[in-house]
């Protein structure tokens, strides 16, 4: 690799992280070397950077085009296709979110729901069908939950982000002014 020090690392941890993410080494670090450019980048200089072959950047940069990571630009008397990365670290965050929620959350509950309405046949599928519809119904929650995080504006999201365990403390406070039925029965049960 022909990159700075600093540079060099982030792009080779990003390779190693990409695995852990679903993506490959190679698509992980043109993402890297994207975010971190200054200006947008053309095949040839990401090959030249990172020392991968014309082809595993063309596919590379597909696949984080069809994530909607990168953005494709083009400069004034120049035919090659120049990529950058969001300015807006939120946006990245947001787009990454979304097309995760697209491509495993969405298919899983869309599966959860089928099955939910098979009838079950036998006391194994019936235990079967009530785990199942525990997940369905959690994982409904947090879709939920995420379309309506997904409506406020970055600013109102990060201060909802800072306030932390802060949250927590106002809801067991709310349950210690506010009597929740059955709660009171739970809790002396408990302890």
């Amino acid at each position: 690799m022909n990159l700075p020090p600093l540079v060099q690392a982030f792009v080779l941890h990003f390779g190693e992280m990409g695995g852990r993410w679903g993506i490959n080494r190679t698509v992980g670090q043109i993402y890297a070397l994207l975010f971190l450019a200054d200006r947008p980048l053309n095949a040839e200089d990401l090959c030249a950077a990172l020392g991968f072959s014309r082809s595993n950047v063309s596919i590379g940069l597909k696949e984080l085009q069809g994530w909607r990571l990168v953005e494709m630009r083009h400069q004034p008397g120049d035919r090659r296709e120049y990529f950058s990365t969001p300015d807006d670290v939120w946006q990245i965050v947001r787009t990454l979110v979304e097309e995760r929620k697209k491509r495993e959350i969405d298919p899983t509950l869309s599966v959860l729901r089928d099955l939910l309405m098979e009838t079950p046949q036998t006391p194994a599928e019936q235990h079967a069908q009530q785990r199942m519809a525990a997940m369905h119904d959690q994982i409904e929650l947090l879709t939920r939950w995420y379309a309506d995080i997904e409506k406020l504006e970055t600013e109102r999201l990060v201060q909802l982000l800072s306030l932390g365990s802060r949250v927590a403390r106002v809801l067991d406070l709310k349950d210690k002014l506010f009597v929740i039925p059955g709660r009171a029965e739970k809790d002396r049960k408990a302890s």
